[in-house]
């Protein structure tokens, strides 16, 4: 693949980087009120800079053309190198959009008090900063700020008291997964020095260039240390020990927010990964498939067997990952598009599973099902926000999810046959199952213990929002997909032509 780039008229997303990180540094100083109104004013405007670069961007142009490009030089082989294509612009306009619905949710939690809010700015201003790079080493650097900023949230303000053996357990996973990152990341750099008289450089432009041929050691090196990398990160099976206890015991939405339902790992695998080694990905593409399946069932019947919603979401959350990482290794542009569409999905559904099983936590102190029941009596809304948040999981019609699974299934059946896609489709009924399970337990179910220590006032305004918010989303998205397929749909052709072989139409019509 070759890149062309088209230089930015005003540094916007130099703005859309900078605005948070800098809210992030005068809220260290900040409380209260005041602090609440100034992340809330940044959120609002960030979304609205977010709206703009979509409206701007010209999603006619052909795959591989970056648009809005701005270069600073830095240190060395080090640069500061930022432009977008339809896949950066979709995850900026997430990000923005899940970082209002984290302040919002600050609100519910009473929080404000505390710094967690500078923390959650400078995590945003991490996340932007990985979306619309295109140097490698960057987005790598980024990459560890963020994971720092994410584990701080998890230790301070944790749900559970001993946090301790959670956040080591996080630590190792996360630790792992960057150094095998950045190993993959210096390799790619020194085999461009290697081919260029000592240059070093991580522009994805020019590492694309380096034709690492099938079958090489290097190219093999690579792909597997930066697919284990951003495999963490997804997360993907078997990749995914640190989760469960995360969930459990970490902080009850914000962290789950920032670190799963904005896939960085997708995004960085569609990004760096499948242009820069396509031969590697190609040759592994069924062995990840493998796995990939083997996840999605693993982990839906282990959901049917938790205790507490907050299992359940984790286990749920891999489970789809699978699905979503088989369009991916189809290697075929139906399995690209669904699974860019089931990224976005996955983003706003978990996060609206996570918020609303918050809300559950605020009033209870509990997420185990066995001691909840009868709260639709009290908190309506918040029972619809998570029935649409876990029906747009599963891909029910009128959700995003819809036809990110459609797609999906479409590659996966044309490029693995039935097997395969019969193994995601029914892993997927398995996930329509424990999540209606969970809902009828925690809302409609009769509840067995002792309630009187709830708080079982009328659904708050905050909360009445914010779960109207993730109806509202979710429910617009779904019915109105056609302005964010068009987006991608260059950048899938891009993906697509990788893999000429595979993508080839035969003599029927159809693709080897």
């Amino acid at each position: 693949m070759t890149f062309t780039e088209i230089q930015a008229n005003t540094p916007l997303l130099a703005v859309l980087q900078v605005l948070p990180l800098l809210t992030g540094l005068l809220l260290i100083r900040v409380r209260g009120e005041a602090a609440l109104a100034l992340a809330g004013i940044t959120s609002v405007t960030q979304l609205l800079l977010a709206v703009s670069l979509y409206l701007r961007f010209d999603s006619s142009l052909p795959a591989g053309t970056m648009q809005f490009a701005e270069h600073i030089p830095l240190l060395g082989a080090l640069h500061y190198h930022a432009a977008v294509d339809g896949i950066g612009v979709l995850f900026v306009l997430l990000s923005s959009l899940l970082g209002l619905l984290s302040v919002m949710f600050i609100l519910i939690r009473k929080l404000h008090e505390s710094s967690i809010l500078a923390v959650m700015m400078g995590i945003q201003a991490t996340l932007i900063s990985q979306f619309v790079t295109v140097d490698l080493l960057w987005f790598t650097l980024m990459g560890l700020v963020e994971i720092v900023l994410v584990a701080h949230i998890t230790r301070r303000w944790p749900t559970f008291h001993d946090i301790q053996p959670t956040l080591v357990r996080f630590l190792q996973f996360m630790t792992v997964g960057w150094m095998l990152l950045l190993l993959g990341t210096l390799l790619l750099g020194w085999s461009y020095a290697d081919a260029h008289q000592g240059q070093w450089s991580f522009s994805l432009y020019e590492l694309v260039k380096l034709d690492l041929p099938q079958g090489s050691m290097v190219g093999t090196l690579v792909f597997f240390a930066l697919f284990y990398g951003l495999g963490v990160r997804i997360p993907l099976f078997p990749l995914h020990g640190w989760l469960p206890s995360f969930m459990i015991n970490g902080n009850v939405a914000v962290a789950p927010i920032y670190l799963l339902g904005l896939k960085v790992g997708v995004f960085g695998l569609l990004h760096f990964v499948f242009p820069i080694v396509p031969e590697a990905v190609q040759e592994w593409h069924t062995i990840a498939t493998i796995f990939a399946a083997s996840g999605v069932f693993y982990a839906a019947f282990l959901a049917m067997r938790q205790q507490t919603l907050r299992e359940m979401l984790a286990f749920a959350v891999i489970s789809h990952t699978g699905i979503l990482t088989i369009g991916l290794f189809s290697l075929h542009p139906m399995g690209f598009r669904g699974s860019v569409l089931l990224a976005v999905n996955f983003g706003v559904a978990i996060t609206g599973l996570a918020l609303m099983s918050g809300m559950v936590w605020q009033r209870t102190r509990t997420t185990r099902m066995s001691k909840l029941g009868g709260l639709f009596d009290y908190i309506p809304t918040v029972g619809l926000g998570f029935l649409v948040a876990g029906l747009a999981i599963v891909g029910m019609p009128g959700t995003p999810g819809f036809d990110g699974v459609h797609f999906v299934l479409e590659g996966a059946i044309k490029r693995f046959g039935a097997l395969v896609t019969i193994a995601a489709a029914l892993g997927n009924l398995v996930a329509a199952g424990f999540l209606l399970r969970a809902f009828q337990r925690a809302f409609l179910g009769q509840a067995t213990v002792d309630t009187s220590r709830w708080d079982k006032s009328p659904t708050y305004l905050a909360e009445t929002v914010m779960a109207i918010a993730v109806i509202l989303i979710i429910v617009g998205v779904g019915f109105y997909s056609a302005p964010w397929t068009a987006l991608i749909a260059e950048p899938v052709k891009g993906l697509a032509a990788l893999f000429p072989e595979l993508n080839t139409p035969n003599l029927h019509g159809g693709a080897h």
